[in-house]
């Protein structure tokens, strides 16, 4: 029995890259380009009247995440479709955005000719493989998270000795107020906010308040407090 050919879509806004993926398809009896889109919009519809196998997805079309924006609704229809994202796009923002829609594997618009062509083979048996630049964003996402998680462990350690007084005079200070606000709006001597401000400081062993506020909003810890 003669194994049917790769049934592929190419959903690309550039038309000069929409004819390189087809002459690199062409002379090669396992694919079959059955149809192009060049929106994301586009895509979502010709995902739905030709059903192929593999769909070669651009990210920036109509807007800056169209195409992942149309892998998603693309995969929550018809999950069997294998989405291989063809993109310019380096960042850590776009790659994660596009893994969180369910697509199989991504590579940039610079790939040869003999890169995407395997890629599809690999999609198409569901067996891509982790490419060394998704590896590296993940493992300095991995860092990234464990910092941030020592992080909180250690500010809400610092957190929890703080006076009542200073807790709420540091609240006070995340949200904008100034010093003399604070004095007014606890009625109390500016020298007492001056002080507790600088045990604040002693305590998180940081040169300004500045430094506290960022740390503190940046970890979101009052916002966190609200909820429980």
């Amino acid at each position: 029995m003669t194994q049917q050919p790769i049934r592929i879509l190419i959903a690309d806004d550039m038309e000069a890259h929409l004819r390189r993926l087809e002459r690199t398809f062409a002379g090669h009896a396992d694919f079959s380009c059955v149809a192009r889109a060049s929106s994301g919009h586009d895509a979502v519809i010709q995902a739905a009247l030709h059903q192929p196998d593999v769909i070669l997805m651009d990210i920036e079309m109509e807007s800056q995440f169209a195409g992942i924006q149309a892998a998603k609704v693309i995969n929550d229809k018809y999950p069997l479709m294998k989405i291989i994202v063809l993109t310019v796009h380096k960042d850590e923002n776009f790659i994660f955005a596009a893994f969180q829609t369910g697509i199989i594997d991504y590579l940039l618009k610079n790939a040869s000719d003999i890169e995407v062509m395997e890629a599809v083979r690999s999609a198409y048996i569901n067996a891509s493989p982790i490419r060394p630049m998704i590896a590296e964003k993940i493992r300095e996402e991995f860092a990234r998270v464990k910092r941030a998680e020592n992080s909180l462990i250690n500010i809400i350690q610092i957190i929890s000795e703080l006076t009542p007084s200073e807790l709420q005079v540091l609240r006070l200070l995340c949200e904008g107020k100034k010093r003399k606000q604070i004095a007014e709006e606890r009625c109390v001597e500016y020298e007492t906010i001056k002080k507790q401000i600088n045990s604040i400081l002693r305590k998180f062993q940081m040169p300004d308040s500045a430094m506290v506020i960022q740390t503190i909003n940046d970890l979101r810890i009052f916002e966190v407090m609200k909820k429980l």
